[in-house]
């Protein structure tokens, strides 16, 4: 049985005890009277004693009086409850702990964990790390939306707003939140058509023609001509990718590598491309290169500003997202000419997509086709090199 008594010095009372006897030894919760009432002091000797009776016989959940007066209680009252071992206290989830809880478990690259931590930085402009995860309401998100978007493009606001979405989806998953607050509220979209730009084939020429030297001009050709994803499929892609034989080459994607049977596809070798990819496999100082484009790599592959100055070279002014742009240009081409499903499995779509648009393989005639080849033809070889394909 749980007692209250007073604590008086110099007369005055200066708190209350709160004990008991336990295992032949005596507790004490001690509240000073400057904090708490008389009134509060009682109310919670009365639920020391439910809480040690409930102890005693093994029963776990308190009646709804004493759990909703737990549930209201005092963040210090927990505390003391706890330290005695008559409670069992969670530590309130932080807007912090979520996020770092978050980015320890999801197993991501690195690229795509910089871009989480982009918007860990944006979210914590309007949330505080500190504040309970709780807090994180609709109508504070669509708060945050709007700030973003007097500062951000459209499409940058969609991904801090999907990637906020992922967090909080996590969280409800592992029963952090009931619900998700984002759950109603939309992303928008990620096209930026003000950064959408076509590049001729006449603008391509001229690309070519201001390139330093046959490794740029093979970069561009391979952006421009092949569809190549910049750089995470050109600094993949190796010599003994190209099958000069077949007029294919193979494209292994880490975007789409997570998607079972999709983590490669097979290209023609374009008649521009392989006039490309062909002077760079005669340069002597490609004769021991395992990869088809080897000044970066062990870099960065940081390609823009390179990439700008030819640009300027060429007088064809600033190009935003030129790998981008380049890779756009020729999926609408090819969806022109050859249709959409050798769009799709050239350039590089879902699975799903694949399926609904073609079924079955294509043709050596299509790759043939594709790489200017007449199969009818006698085969000539303009000129013979030490490597062979």
């Amino acid at each position: 049985m749980a007692t209250l008594s007073i604590d008086r010095r110099s007369g005055k009372t200066s708190g209350y005890n709160i004990q008991w006897y336990e295992d032949k030894r005596r507790r004490t919760i001690h509240l000073g009277s400057r904090r708490y009432s008389k009134k509060t002091a009682e109310r919670l000797q009365e639920v020391v004693e439910k809480l040690l009776y409930y102890r005693r016989n093994g029963i776990i959940v308190p009646d709804k009086a004493t759990e909703h007066w737990l549930q209201n209680a005092p963040a210090c009252i927990k505390s003391k409850l706890a330290k005695m071992g008559l409670i069992t206290v969670n530590e309130p989830k932080t807007c912090q702990s979520l996020w770092d809880t978050f980015l320890k478990h999801k197993n991501v690259k690195p690229k795509t964990v910089k871009g989480y931590l982009d918007s860990q930085r944006q979210f914590f402009t309007m949330f505080s790390p500190s504040e309970p995860i709780e807090k994180i309401t609709s109508d504070r998100l669509l708060e945050w939306k709007t700030a973003l978007l007097d500062r951000f493009a459209v499409s940058s606001v969609a991904l801090h707003l999907t990637n906020i979405k992922a967090v909080l989806n996590w969280a409800v998953r592992r029963d952090w939140l009931p619900k998700s607050p984002a759950k109603d509220i939309a992303s928008g979209s990620f096209a930026n058509e003000d950064k959408d730009r076509t590049i001729s084939m006449a603008e391509y020429a001229k690309l070519l023609e201001a390139c330093p030297n046959q490794e740029w001009r093979t970069i561009i050709a391979l952006a421009r001509i092949g569809g190549l994803r910049c750089p995470s499929e050109l600094q993949r892609l190796k010599w003994s990718d190209i099958d000069r034989a077949r007029n294919r080459f193979l494209v292994h994607s880490t975007k789409t590598e997570r998607h079972e049977n999709h983590r490669r596809r097979v290209v023609p070798l374009f008649s521009e491309l392989w006039m490309e990819l062909d002077r760079l496999f005669s340069l002597s100082e490609t004769s021991d290169s395992e990869y088809v484009i080897r000044g970066f790599q062990g870099t960065s592959w940081t390609l823009g500003d390179p990439f700008q100055k030819i640009a300027d070279r060429a007088e064809l002014g600033t190009i935003e997202r030129p790998f981008d742009n380049m890779r756009m240009s020729r999926s609408n081409e090819v969806f022109e000419r050859w249709g959409p499903a050798k769009e799709n499995l050239w350039i590089g779509h879902s699975e799903a997509v694949r399926r609904k648009h073609y079924k079955g393989e294509l043709s050596d005639e299509s790759f043939a086709e594709a790489a200017g080849i007449d199969l009818g033809a006698p085969k000539t070889h303009a000129k013979s090199h030490a490597r062979v394909w």
